[in-house]
């Protein structure tokens, strides 16, 4: 697992990332979301051992990232932003090489490459060299050599960037594949990716958490709002739609030509009124058409959370 525990680190006299604490328990998969120069990169390197911190503790399987960096690095697959790739190498080579350094025993090196070649799906371009590859196939390299040595912490900054649709559709599964028996703690920009692979996500702006749950917690902290589509005169059902007790506002989308139009209802904080809107529209004998819930993305509930941040300084 990963514990951190008021992870502060300054730069000269700026502070990067201040009071700092999260932790992700064994078997989990959390996403760590933030803009550019948030502190996401500074906070990753402190966990790897990188960068010292100024103060603070992080601890990664029960060892202590400073104190302990080399049993930390034993039991971790890294994959930072920008692969450190020696391109003249070939992947096998490549993969065989870092193997070695990982002290995979040499009768297990063979087969260990195999495996993440395969995870990977990169036995096309085994034998090729690694300048030679496309970005999607450098990036997938890269994740073929985190999990190397099967590691039980993976940390993975920005792991489908550069990836084409299919290509991040398999490194995906692959980073879900590890829910249960692994601990992944990933960077993305890709908030909709992020909701699909992670089980929890930290957010954090300008080096401090800002917000931390599930994806389904994060999204469903607001008002619930409801789209509906209705066959009646418009000022009447607004005025129907607005009487209903426990909705907070309605808006409108005209439709020319008929009397049919869509509907946004945002209920109240802790209430469901779906049952009384049904209710009050049949009840003045007109048409129900369609009726879903809208729920804020995680996408959105970023923007927001980022933004009240700022408009606090």
């Amino acid at each position: 697992m990963i514990e951190v525990d008021c992870l502060t680190k300054y730069f000269g006299s700026v502070p990067a990332v201040v009071d700092v604490s999260f932790r992700v328990e064994k078997g989990e998969i959390v996403g760590f979301l933030g803009p550019n120069g948030a502190g996401k990169t500074t906070t990753i390197r402190m966990l790897n051992g990188f960068f010292p911190p100024t103060s603070g503790s992080a601890r990664i399987n029960g060892f202590d990232v400073f104190d302990r960096s080399i049993d930390v690095r034993k039991r971790l697959g890294y994959l930072p932003e920008h692969i450190p790739l020696y391109k003249e190498m070939r992947t096998e080579a490549y993969l065989r090489f870092v193997a070695e350094v990982k002290g995979v025993p040499a009768g297990q090196r063979q087969r260990e490459v195999d495996r993440v070649i395969e995870q990977c799906g990169l036995r096309s371009v085994r034998k090729k060299f690694l300048g030679k590859l496309s970005k999607g196939f450098q990036q997938r390299v890269g994740v073929a050599q985190a999990i190397l040595n099967d590691p039980d912490v993976l940390i993975l900054d920005e792991p489908t960037i550069g990836l084409d649709p299919k290509q991040i559709i398999q490194i995906r599964e692959l980073i879900k594949s590890f829910a249960g028996y692994k601990t992944v703690f990933l960077s993305s920009h890709i908030l909709p990716e992020v909701s699909m692979i992670c089980q929890r996500v930290v957010i954090i702006n300008e080096g401090r958490i800002v917000a931390e749950d599930t994806p389904e917690g994060l999204t469903g902290k607001d008002k619930t709002k409801v789209a509906l589509e209705i066959k009646a005169p418009r000022a009447e059902t607004l005025a129907r739609l607005r009487a209903v007790p426990g909705v907070a506002a309605v808006s409108a989308e005209a439709r020319p030509g008929d009397h049919t139009g869509r509907y946004v209802v945002e209920m109240e904080q802790g209430k469901d009124v779906r049952d009384a809107i049904v209710q009050s529209i049949v009840g003045a004998g007109w048409s129900l058409l369609e009726m879903h819930t809208l729920r804020l993305s995680l996408e959105d509930i970023f923007i927001r959370l980022v933004t009240e941040e700022q408009g606090k300084e």
